[in-house]
């Protein structure tokens, strides 16, 4: 019964899409493309190529219109359902992606996907990506563009940096939506470089790249500055009476010193043409009392 679910899903796909009815002569999408990356959402709307998206994954919130799109579940817990009622002739995905039935599922209805070459998670292999990003939709000249000011932000936050003698201790908290828990990102991720970048050194090293909190691993970090991601803060309400309510934080010199910081999760976790706006955001927050 399942699988007769999913065949009838698919001939209404097909039946209904602009790429094999009848409607496509109506529609003003020359291609229906589901987006479940948000490093691939920010840097398509950076190119003004976003018009044939018609829907994202809950992790694209930048910039602030792609919000406005259905979106069809969390790009590790995605809903087949979900991606089928958009009728998608593409999907661009960058191979992080799950769970792994419903990956099965859309490689059997053999939807057309497309990954972008992966690059090397630093500013040039960004440029590499946007660049490449920008062939395939015909927008060189804007990809061009755009590299040239995160190349230009980018050189503006490593000179800043070099003025900051004293290295501040920073801990990034998350709230991981998918396990439903408060975590601490470790030097191995994309916010530990951004935090570098910008003069500072994250408070935590693990070999994982994130770390559930525990009061043992930010009483031992006890770090000058706390960057909260956006999801967590908000759900916290922003209130320092239950941000002190986190395991370990308030006794760190952070909270003690007022020095915890809202930041938005898509700011830290992954590169894209504003990371060079991105570092010196992070500069001006974790430096402030030194300026």
């Amino acid at each position: 019964m399942k699988n007769l679910a999913i065949v009838l899903a698919v001939s209404l796909l097909f039946s209904g899409c602009g790429r094999f009815g009848n409607e496509d002569k109506k529609t003003e999408h020359k291609e229906r493309i589901v987006c479940i990356s948000k490093q691939y959402s920010e840097i398509i709307c950076a190119l003004n190529a976003q018009e044939d998206i018609v829907a994202v994954d809950v992790s694209s919130t930048y910039p602030a219109e792609i919000k406005k799109l259905p979106t069809v579940g969390y790009h590790r817990a995605l809903s087949a359902e979900a991606i089928l009622a958009t009728k998608p002739t593409l999907i661009f995905q960058d191979n992080n992606i799950g769970p792994e039935h419903v990956v099965k599922q859309l490689n059997d209805l053999k939807i057309p996907m497309k990954n972008f070459t992966k690059h090397q998670n630093t500013i040039a292999g960004t440029d590499s990506l946007i660049r490449e990003m920008g062939a395939y939709f015909h927008k060189e000249q804007r990809a061009d563009s755009l590299c040239m000011k995160l190349d230009k932000d980018m050189k503006s936050a490593l000179e800043a940096a070099v003025q900051y003698r004293d290295t501040t201790k920073v801990l990034v908290i998350h709230f991981g939506q998918a396990s439903n828990i408060y975590m601490v990102m470790t030097q191995k991720g994309t916010a530990a470089k951004m935090v570098e970048w910008a003069g500072g050194t994250m408070a935590v090293n693990d070999e994982k790249g994130m770390k559930q909190i525990s009061p043992e691993i930010v009483a031992q970090s006890n770090p000058d500055v706390i960057l909260l991601t956006d999801f967590g803060y908000d759900r916290l309400g922003g209130s320092p009476e239950k941000i002190k309510e986190l395991p370990g934080v308030a006794s760190t010199k952070a909270f003690k010193n007022n020095r915890i910081y809202r930041i938005e999760e898509h700011d830290l976790v992954y590169m894209g043409p504003r990371t060079g706006e991105n570092v010196l955001l992070i500069q001006k927050l974790i430096h402030q009392h030194a300026q």
